[in-house]
């Protein structure tokens, strides 16, 4: 089988998670800039610019993304039918760049700035004793107190 029919056919009867995966665009310079990385995969929130095509130059928000497609659909991008009904268009996201991040997503926005997202950040416990109430407490009574506390319970 020749290699281009080979692709075309890994492309377009890839699985649901595979196509999912290919959604990336590039990202903007500043972008770049500040996460080491050239692209990201697109989602729903995020502010694009369209690079090629009938509606090269326009700024939006990513109303939808179809997998299916490859393709997303940008607020304010939209065709008219001849009946007068609008509809959304699907523009590839390889014609995109994304210029601002959807940042609920905790997990992506750690994934890009090269953390582990598994990992919580610690939380340190801070003492409330003062020291008034420590020193009241000092290991050895602690200690005898508990052992009298559980001869007392063995009875």
């Amino acid at each position: 089988m020749k290699p281009t029919k080979m692709r075309n056919q890994m492309i377009y009867q890839a699985t649901f998670q595979t196509k999912s995966k290919q959604l990336g665009s590039a990202l903007s310079k500043d972008l770049h800039k500040k996460y080491g990385k050239r692209s990201v995969r697109v989602v729903e929130g995020d502010s694009v610019t369209i690079l090629r095509g009938e509606f090269k130059g326009v700024d939006g928000k990513v109303s939808k993304v179809s997998p299916q497609k490859s393709s997303v659909a940008i607020e304010g991008v939209k065709k008219e039918k001849t009946k007068g009904d609008k509809f959304d268009v699907y523009i590839h996201t390889s014609n995109l760049v994304v210029t601002s991040l959807n940042g609920e997503d905790k997990w992506r926005i750690s994934k890009l700035e090269g953390k582990d997202p598994r990992k919580q950040p610690k939380i340190t416990a801070t003492k409330t004793e003062t020291k008034s109430e420590s020193a009241k407490d000092t290991p050895k009574e602690t200690k005898v107190a508990d052992k009298i506390k559980k001869q007392g319970d063995k009875e």
